[in-house]
């Protein structure tokens, strides 16, 4: 079942239950996978006490990858480059906090086409609030920057930090800064939304030509904030913690689970499995064993234990 044992395996060629696990995710509703992953992470917020420390967020998409025809709202298009002709995306919400180790996916829900950024992120953010601290700051991506959703952020309280992509108007502010100067701005916007229009503010950050390390070249930056502390000072840094994220989703790639169904309900299911064994090995095995070994050791103790369903197995 796991993809870097053999490669590639899929459910349908491991054995001979995969219409059985794929007919009960059918009958079943998505939110049953949603909230099941949610009543772990409630158990785990109380073991670690998360409801005392101060949080910082991180959300992206992540995707999976799908060979064969492209049909209905839940398979995204794709180029066709490898055989890849559509993808499954899923929004996922993830703790980068510093003094958090346990950084682990919160919540991810699946998404469809056409869907609403503003939404789908406010309804992971409720549903994950009352298992941690206070909010500190939210981190996106510039594929984040969206109006809708810093007016909806805002509404709600909740503070965020968003990469702004190049934009004509912004690099006119940009040009006559000097290397590494740093200036804040108060941004006025208008939404457009229930046939009404809104009046929403942001802070726009702009920081000309300020050195990255990891590709060795001075980048100019452009940041959305409804924090004046964040757009005056230290907002690299605070940027930074969203990199976790990404390699959060590079060692859930460990572990994945393929199929060849086009179900979205199935999908998730796999999905989510795949982030309970991420989030367990983080919070308890992590200082141990890497994340393969621990997924080798469990399939090696899942084979032992239906040869012998009576053996009594201690810690993996």
């Amino acid at each position: 079942m796991l993809n870097y044992l053999v490669p590639p395996l899929y459910i349908e060629t491991v054995g001979n239950r995969a219409d059985t696990l794929y007919l009960r995710n059918k009958e079943g509703l998505t939110e049953m996978v949603t909230y099941s992953y949610l009543d772990y992470i409630k158990r785990i917020a109380q073991k670690f006490d998360w409801k005392a420390k101060k949080i910082v967020l991180a959300f992206d998409y992540t995707d999976e990858e799908f060979y064969g025809d492209v049909q209905g709202i839940n398979i995204h298009g794709w180029t066709g480059k490898d055989g890849v002709t559509g993808k499954f995306k899923f929004l996922t919400c993830s703790i980068v906090s510093d003094d958090v180790p346990e950084k682990i996916p919160l919540i991810s829900i699946p998404i469809s086409i056409g869907h609403y950024k503003s939404y789908a992120i406010t309804h992971c953010l409720s549903l994950i609030k009352s298992h941690i601290g206070s909010i500190q700051l939210i981190l996106f991506d510039r594929g984040f920057y969206d109006k809708d959703l810093m007016y909806e952020l805002k509404k709600s309280g909740y503070p965020y930090l968003i990469f702004v992509p190049k934009q004509k108007d912004k690099q006119e502010i940009l040009f006559p800064l000097e290397k590494e100067e740093h200036v804040a701005i108060i941004y006025d916007f208008t939404v457009n939304k229930y046939k009404t229009k809104y009046k929403g503010e942001t802070y726009l950050a702009f920081l000309k030509g300020i050195y990255y390390q990891r590709s060795d070249k001075a980048y100019d930056w452009v940041f959305a904030t409804n924090v004046e502390e964040v757009a005056l000072s230290g907002i690299i840094e605070g940027y930074k913690k969203r990199w976790r994220i990404e390699t959060g989703f590079r060692v859930q790639d460990d572990a994945q689970i393929k199929c060849k169904s086009k179900e979205m309900k199935i999908r998730y299911f796999l999905f989510m499995f795949q982030q309970v064994l991420q989030a367990q090995w983080v919070c308890f095995y992590k200082n141990e064993v890497s994340f393969k070994e621990f997924i080798i050791e469990m399939h090696k103790t899942c084979k032992e234990l239906v040869a012998n369903p009576n053996k009594k197995y201690g810690k993996v």
